[in-house]
C-alpha cells in the first residue's frame, strides 16, 4: 500500500518527538538528567493540551529547533512551558527557537497563565547570529518580554544544567529559580573565556555553579538534588501563587499546626537568648506549608510562603541563630525580591519582629548597607497588600522600621507579651546615654557595675504594655493566640482594595 501524507505525518511527528540521535538521549541519560518530555511528564498532571512548533526546522535534522514549547496544567489550573531539548544541538538557541519561546511568552501572557522554563541550553548558536542577534526580532525579545510580564504572571525557571551568556538573564529575570547540584550552572564568560581575558583560573563550579549561586550570588533560589526534586519544587511553589496579578491564590483546607511546641515554648523570654525562628513558624502555620525562598542565601533572615487556615502568606521572619538576626545588605536584597513577589500576586505579608537593626561598621558600609537597606524599606512602604508586623520580641530602631513598623503603614501591628520596643537596645542606649560618666570612671569594676545597672534601668523601661497605652500597636495578644488573630485579621484585610500610589514609575534603590 502506498504510504499517504497521513503516513508521513504520523513518522515526522513521533521521529520529532524523540529530539535528537539516540546517541544524544544515551548520553543525557548517562549523566544523571532527564529527558525533556519525561520533566515535562512530572510537570504536567497528565499528558499535557498542545505544543507548538514541533516540525520547525525538522527538514535540517533539528527537530523543534531544540526548544519544547508547550501547554498544560498543574494542579488543574494551565500553564505555559520552555523547555530546551539538549539531546539536539546542546539545547542551543536557533533562528527558530527565539519565535517559539517568544510566541509562548506572548499567549501566557495574554491569556494570564504561569510561565515556567525548564532550562538547559549550550546558550545561542554563533553561526546563526546575523539572522538572530540584532534587529527588531532577535534573541534579545524573549528578555524583553520577561520584562513586560513581570509582576503580571508568574515566571519560574528551573537549571538542569548550562545556561551561559545571555542566556543567563532569563533566570535572573524570573520570579523564582530551581538549580540541581552538580549539574547547572549560569556564568556571562566560560572559565576558559575569563582565563583569556583576565588571567584567572577558575573552575566551571566556582564561576557559576548551582551551590555557589544558592549560597553566594544569590541568582539561584532553591537547590534541589536531581531533575525530579527540581520539578516537584516548581509544582509546589506554583500552588501558593495565582495564574496571574488579577487573581487570588488558591485556597486549599485548613490544617492544625504541626510542632508539637506552643509559640509561648518556642519564644524564649530574655532577648538575648537566641532561638530557631522555624520552630516559632513551625508552631504557627499550618503543618508543612512552609515554602522557603532563599533558604541557603543570607540566612540571617528567613523568607518563604506558607498558609494560615488554609490561605496563602507571605513570611518575612529575623533569624536570631544566624548573626543574630541583624539585617545586612544581602538580607535587604532578599527581603526587597520576596516582598515584591508578594505584593505583586496578591499575597498577604507577615513579618515576624524580633531585630535589634541594620548591620553597623566599615565593612557593611562600603558594601552598601544604607543603599540595599533602603531597597527593603522601598519595597515594605511599596506594598499594597495586607500586611501584618508582629513583635516577637526586640524591635530596635531602622530594622523596625524595615520590619513593617507601625510608621511604615502596615494593616496592624501586634506585639507579644514578650515585645521590646525600643529606639535602640539597653548595650548601645546606655552607651550613647551614658558615655562621658562611663569614661570618667577609672575603676574598671565600678565602671561594669555603672553600665550594668543602668542597662538594668534602661531594659525595665522597654514595656510593650507601655506602648500598648500610648496606642501604638493594634494589640497585644497571648502568644498562644497568635495564630487564630492573624488568621481572623487577614480574613478582614484582604476584603480592601490593594491600590497603589498615583506614578508613572517609582525611583527604586539599586
Amino acid at each position: 500500500m502506498a504510504r499517504t501524507v497521513h503516513d508521513e505525518l504520523r513518522d515526522r511527528l513521533a521521529h520529532a518527538r524523540l529530539g535528537g540521535s539516540a546517541e544524544a538521549r544515551e548520553k543525557v541519560s548517562a549523566s544523571g538528567k532527564l529527558l525533556v518530555r519525561r520533566r515535562l511528564e512530572l510537570l504536567f498532571d497528565e499528558g499535557w493540551s498542545f505544543e507548538d512548533g514541533l516540525l520547525a526546522r525538522f527538514d535540517e535534522g533539528l527537530p523543534g529547533d531544540a526548544v519544547v514549547t508547550c501547554f498544560g496544567r498543574v494542579d488543574g489550573r494551565d500553564v505555559a512551558v520552555v523547555a530546551n531539548d539538549f539531546t539536539v544541538k546542546a539545547g542551543t538557541w536557533g533562528k527558530r527557537t527565539f519565535e517559539k519561546i517568544v510566541r509562548t511568552q506572548e499567549i501566557a501572557d495574554e491569556t494570564g497563565m504561569p510561565l515556567v522554563y525548564l532550562f538547559d541550553s549550550a546558550g545561542a548558536r554563533i553561526d546563526e547570529q546575523f539572522e538572530s542577534y540584532a534587529g527588531r526580532r532577535a534573541w534579545g525579545n524573549i528578555f524583553y518580554n520577561q520584562v513586560q510580564m513581570s509582576g503580571r504572571i508568574p515566571q519560574v525557571c528551573a537549571l538542569f544544567g548550562p545556561s551561559p551568556a545571555g542566556s543567563a538573564y532569563v533566570p535572573a529575570l524570573c520570579d523564582y529559580t530551581v538549580m540541581v547540584r552538580g549539574h547547572a550552572t549560569a556564568y556571562l564568560g566560560s572559565p576558559r573565556l575569563a582565563e583569556m581575558v583576565t588571567g584567572e583560573r577558575v573552575t566551571l563550579e566556582e564561576m557559576g555553579g548551582a551551590e555557589m549561586h544558592c549560597t553566594t550570588s544569590g541568582l539561584g533560589d532553591c537547590l534541589v538534588e536531581d531533575d525530579e526534586e527540581a520539578i516537584a519544587a516548581i509544582r509546589v511553589w506554583l500552588s501558593y501563587l495565582p495564574s496571574d496579578w488579577r487573581g487570588s491564590p488558591p485556597a486549599v483546607d485548613a490544617r492544625p499546626p504541626g510542632s508539637a511546641r506552643t509559640v509561648e515554648e518556642v519564644v524564649p523570654l530574655s532577648e538575648s537568648e537566641v532561638y530557631d525562628v522555624h520552630e516559632l513558624i513551625d508552631a504557627l502555620v499550618d503543618e508543612d506549608s512552609f515554602f522557603p525562598y532563599k533558604e541557603l542565601f543570607a540566612p540571617e533572615l528567613v523568607t518563604g510562603f506558607a498558609r494560615l487556615g488554609g490561605r496563602s502568606v507571605g513570611l518575612v521572619a529575623n533569624q536570631s541563630v544566624s548573626r543574630g538576626g541583624v539585617i545586612f545588605p544581602d538580607s535587604s536584597d532578599k527581603a526587597a525580591r520576596f516582598i515584591w513577589i508578594c505584593n505583586a500576586y496578591n499575597i498577604p505579608l507577615v513579618f515576624l519582629v524580633d531585630i535589634a537593626g541594620y548591620m553597623i561598621g566599615s565593612e557593611v558600609e562600603r558594601k552598601g548597607i544604607i543603599r540595599h537597606g533602603a531597597k527593603m524599606l522601598f519595597a515594605v512602604a511599596e506594598s499594597r497588600v495586607p500586611r501584618i508586623a508582629v513583635l516577637i520580641r526586640k524591635a530596635y530602631g531602622g530594622g523596625y522600621l524595615a520590619m513593617s513598623g507601625a510608621p511604615m503603614r502596615p494593616d496592624a501591628v501586634i506585639a507579644l507579651p514578650t515585645a521590646k520596643p525600643a529606639l535602640m537596645g539597653p548595650d548601645a542606649a546606655v552607651n550613647g546615654i551614658h558615655y562621658n560618666r562611663i569614661q570618667a570612671i577609672a575603676d574598671p569594676d565600678e565602671r561594669k557595675r555603672f553600665i550594668a545597672e543602668k542597662q538594668a534601668e534602661y531594659a525595665a523601661d522597654i514595656d510593650v504594655f507601655k506602648i500598648a497605652n500610648e496606642n501604638a500597636v493594634e494589640a497585644v495578644v497571648p502568644a498562644n493566640h497568635l495564630r487564630a488573630e492573624l488568621i481572623e485579621r487577614l480574613h478582614v484585610y484582604r476584603r480592601r482594595p490593594a491600590t497603589g500610589a498615583a506614578r508613572r514609575q517609582a525611583i527604586t534603590p539599586v
